[in-house]
């Protein structure tokens, strides 16, 4: 039964982050000179948008390869500290 309990723990740490990151982002906007720090994100070359009369489709492509490097480099730090 302890993996449950394991399971759990890491359950309310992954919600705690997402709490966390919401309240960054919600903040960001009000503090001055912060929100042009993420004005890039969603415009980078390579993010596809399109705008018809009746229709918009926005995939950012580029934004998301982006993140996703940056976030497999911060897990890596954490599990490279927790090896330690």
């Amino acid at each position: 039964m302890p993996e449950w309990t394991t399971l759990g723990k890491v359950l309310i740490g992954l919600g705690l982050g997402i709490v966390a990151l919401g309240v960054l982002l919600v903040v960001v906007d009000r503090i001055p000179g912060l929100g042009n720090a993420f004005s890039w994100l969603g415009k980078l070359p390579g993010d596809l948008s399109i705008k018809r009369d009746s229709f918009s489709f926005y995939f950012p492509i580029a934004t998301s390869i982006v993140l996703s490097i940056l976030l497999s480099l911060l897990f890596y730090f954490i599990g490279w500290l927790f090896r330690r």
